[in-house]
């Protein structure tokens, strides 16, 4: 795991795998910690996490190279960044898109549903923006207890 300091927008290509809009990333990319898996010296996945304040961090990006996904590296990143945070922080919150492609993902590696603001991609994106075929429109919110993760 490496911990990116610097030029972080180098990574933009993968982070737009995640969030498909430039200017939403840099919202966040630079207050944020960002995180890159490799394996055998090759960039396998990489992740953006913000401290929200109330003892509490949301992972804002997380995307694996394309022909690296289904390998298990997601989930090593989420595992990594819950063992990182825990003891400094109590919850671990992440955004996503009601898709049947992530919402299972994020529940498989410990996170609940938490709550959604609606219509947040459609009033916050210049586009439509679809998963799996499906248009995204509410942000729903899962949480993982980060004291329990230890």
């Amino acid at each position: 795991m490496r911990h990116i300091l610097y030029r972080k927008k180098r990574f933009l290509d993968l982070l737009l795998l995640a969030d498909e809009q430039e200017s939403m990333i840099d919202l966040y990319l630079e207050r944020g910690e960002m995180f890159a898996l490799y394996d055998r010296n090759i960039l396998r996945a990489i992740c953006v996490v913000t401290d929200e304040g109330d003892r509490t961090v949301k992972l804002k990006n997380i995307a694996t190279v394309p022909e690296h996904q289904k390998q298990g590296y997601g989930k090593r990143l989420i595992r990594f960044i819950s063992e990182h945070y825990a003891g400094k922080y109590d919850t671990l919150l992440v955004g996503t898109g009601e898709s049947p492609l992530t919402v299972p993902f994020y529940e498989h590696n410990g996170f609940r549903y938490s709550h959604r603001i609606k219509n947040f991609f459609t009033d916050n994106y210049d586009h439509p923006m679809y998963e799996d075929g499906k248009q995204l429109v509410d942000m729903v919110y899962l949480r993982k207890e980060l004291s329990k993760s230890k």
